[in-house]
């Protein structure tokens, strides 16, 4: 059963639950099922659904909140002072262009193009923080839910999902400025 129900939503389910969907098909196809091969069909509905409510973020300024969880990041402080050298530098450059000053326009690009450098510097830090608060969270998780320690199974599960608020934040602005 998919999880879009309201819980969290999982991308590694969602991988799950689309094979399985994609073999009951094939067993109703191969079988002459229709049922069997409708409820692959569901299934495999339900998975893409899943994988798309995993990767849901809600972005606001330099904070990035994933409404799933209702964990909230602040983005690296290298992409918000990234982003801030891009538009002065772009205003300066304009600046330059309209009163005939080459120098400005000239330090503006530079000033752009630094930007640019630090706010990617930024996207690439959050992300491998991210990546790594997802493993450590996990990880964690499963260590305390074996010992039965429910309390820092929690704390492991919001270091997770902080990971994964921050990770999808740094991949939404990459994707935005056309990075895959």
């Amino acid at each position: 059963m998919s999880s879009t129900d309201g819980a969290s939503s999982s991308t590694l389910k969602s991988y799950v639950d689309s094979a399985t969907g994609a073999v009951q098909s094939a067993l109703g196809s191969v079988t002459g099922s229709n049922v069997d091969k409708a409820q692959g069909e569901t299934t495999k509905d339900q998975a893409q659904a899943e994988h798309e409510a995993s990767h849901t973020t809600a972005k606001v300024g330099p904070f990035t909140a994933d409404p799933n969880t209702g964990a909230a990041v602040q983005d690296h402080e290298n992409r918000t002072t990234g982003k801030w050298d891009q538009t002065v530098g772009s205003a300066k450059e304009f600046a330059g262009n309209v009163i005939g000053s080459e120098n400005l326009r000239q330090t503006g690009a530079k000033q752009n193009e630094s930007g640019k450098a630090q706010e990617a510097k930024g996207q690439l830090q959050d992300l491998g923080q991210g990546y790594s608060d997802r493993a450590q969270g996990a990880l964690g998780s499963i260590g305390a839910a074996i010992t039965g320690d429910r309390a820092k199974e929690e704390e492991y599960r919001q270091i997770h999902d902080e990971g994964k608020a921050r990770q999808r934040g740094a991949e939404a602005d990459i994707q935005a400025k056309g990075g895959q």
